[in-house]
């Protein structure tokens, strides 16, 4: 990703518009698209800022942690409930559809993981494992 332009250039765009010039003729004359122009001028109008927005970052995540509440519940009356499961819940509840990979990003942004336990790890007969499922809280990342 490119860094945005400096706010020197923004600045003499935004005070040669300001004194008469066309959006399309200061874009011109400091080597900018003149659709980049335009968009400063409604930033600077809008807020009183030349500084460019912030890049990157997540700009949906919002939709799913509308409904944290919920779905940490679930997480902890059904400790087995599986990513695909809580997306259903979501759909048939609230008509939101999430990816099980969404509600897996969601559950480790609240520090929710699958636990791997040594019994798991070991090799042996196949009888002889028991399945345990869980999800558990972990308190940072490694």
């Amino acid at each position: 990703m490119t860094k945005p332009l400096s706010s020197d250039l923004r600045g003499r765009l935004i005070e040669a518009v300001a004194a008469g010039m066309s959006r399309r003729a200061a874009a011109d004359r400091f080597g900018v698209a003149a659709s980049t122009a335009v968009k400063w001028m409604r930033r600077w109008r809008d807020t009183g800022s030349n500084a460019p927005r912030p890049q990157g970052g997540d700009k949906r995540s919002d939709r799913i942690e509308a409904h944290a509440k919920e779905i940490l519940g679930l997480v902890a009356e059904t400790r087995d409930i599986t990513l695909s499961e809580i997306a259903r819940h979501l759909q048939r509840r609230h008509s939101e559809r999430f990816a099980p990979s969404t509600v897996w990003r969601f559950l480790d942004r609240h520090a929710m993981t699958f636990k791997k336990n040594g019994a798991r790890q070991r090799a042996g007969a196949l009888r002889r494992r028991r399945a345990k499922t869980s999800l558990a809280r972990h308190t940072g990342r490694p």
